[in-house]
């Protein structure tokens, strides 16, 4: 039976030769800080145990994948997840089932980055900014200081050093946007190997193979930033260190991992790998269990969307809604204050509005995506060592996804 290399020579994987890439200059584009809501919410203590893991998971643009990943994401009890190679456009944030994905991308279908919270930790979100294709800054209110989380994808081993350079200017520019008080989670993909000789408080000996150039720098980092790499420290089997193999599985490799301040290296209590993980990715994630609090912030109810339209081709509608503004706006009082008008003023567009207009009625997601499909997924992830196997159930699942496409449209 061939058994794979862990790491006897330095190779680390390489990508096609993409440009550095800013985030696109959308409506969503260059998030700035989100500040949290103006009114803040009472502090309710949540789950003080928080499972974190980063996963590089080649792309999100496959059909199904996004909900593989978030099957795979239950199935590990994780409440935050991190994802390098997203390959999303722009930047953002949407909701799939009670979960949050926000994401930072650049202006093609390369690179990008993104993290999954449950909705335990929804409720706790601060905001995010996204600073570029390769670093995405999400911050949670936490009790007593807040959680920051960084997933980073790192330039690949045959980019330049231009876009190395870039990749930690962008880190620098998010960590001073974390207070130093604040625990820090920097997590992903680095592209590089810090091996197994330990350095300082930073690396620990329970690495894998050799240290490389781009090690250097994450270490160098590292001090220069108080950081520790957490998976370095926790003693494990191989097959729970290394985080990415070759194509052929010749060649496996750490160049993934989960880093924390280290005034906070106590609140990591665990940091390995799960092999057995599958989205059809050539990395498997890296899982951290850490011993943090966190409060749930009040959110504003969603909006209501009115059928506007119907103004423009409905009169009996119309005509009514014209009436019911024009009533509500002789019955408000004379306010001496500005602020005061402008509240009544919404407030009668928004009553007269309710009780005429009619709501936008939301259409039905698309059922494409079948127990069938899951299950097929899940036969996929039992045969990850059974190469020819798990190739044929790949297929098989991918065909039954285009053919439900295909029968919902």
């Amino acid at each position: 039976m061939y058994t794979p290399k862990i790491n006897s020579n330095n190779e680390v994987k390489e990508g096609s030769c993409f440009k550095s890439i800013p985030v696109s200059s959308g409506r969503e584009s260059y998030v700035p800080q989100v500040t949290p809501d103006r009114h803040q919410a009472t502090a309710r203590k949540l789950n003080d145990k928080l499972n974190i893991a980063t996963w590089n998971i080649r792309t999100l643009l496959q059909k199904g994948k996004l909900k593989n990943i978030k099957q795979e994401m239950e199935r590990m009890k994780l409440n935050i997840l991190g994802l390098s190679e997203v390959r999303w456009k722009g930047a953002g944030k949407i909701t799939l089932d009670g979960h949050e994905i926000i994401y930072s991308g650049g202006t093609e279908s390369e690179k990008g980055v993104g993290i999954i919270v449950d909705q335990t930790v929804s409720k706790a979100i601060k905001g995010y900014w996204a600073l570029s294709d390769g670093v995405l800054l999400v911050k949670i209110a936490g009790k007593p200081v807040d959680l920051n989380i960084i997933q980073v994808y790192a330039p690949t081993a045959n980019s330049n050093d231009e876009d190395l350079d870039k990749f930690y200017n962008d880190l620098d520019t998010a960590k001073p946007e974390c207070k130093s008080q604040d625990p820090l989670i920097i997590m992903g993909d680095f592209n590089a190997k810090v091996g197994t000789d330990k350095v300082d408080d930073n690396v620990g000996k329970h690495g894998v193979g050799i240290r490389n150039e781009r090690g250097e720098k994450v270490i160098e980092w590292c001090q220069t930033d108080n950081i520790i790499v957490g998976n370095t420290w926790f003693q494990q089997p191989p097959r729970r260190k290394w985080t990415w193999k070759s194509p052929g599985d010749e060649t496996r490799n750490q160049i993934d991992y989960m880093m924390i301040s280290k005034r906070y290296r106590n609140a990591l209590l665990l940091a390995k790998t799960y092999p057995i993980a599958d989205c059809y990715s050539d990395h498997v994630p890296v899982a951290g269990k850490f011993k943090l609090k966190l409060k749930k912030n009040s959110k504003p109810s969603a909006n209501i969307k009115f059928d506007l339209a119907i103004l423009k081709t409905n009169q009996i509608i119309r005509e009514k809604y014209q009436i019911s503004v024009q009533n509500k706006f002789e019955a408000l009082g004379d306010a001496e204050e500005i602020e005061q008008q402008w509240e009544n003023f919404k407030s009668a567009i928004m009553e007269a509005a309710t009780e005429v207009i009619p709501k936008v009625k939301r259409t039905a997601k698309q059922k494409w995506m079948t127990e069938e499909i899951l299950n097929l997924m899940e036969e996929r992830r039992c045969a990850k060592g059974n190469k020819e196997k798990y190739e044929q159930i790949h297929k098989s699942a991918r065909k039954m996804q285009y053919v439900k496409i295909e029968l919902d449209q």
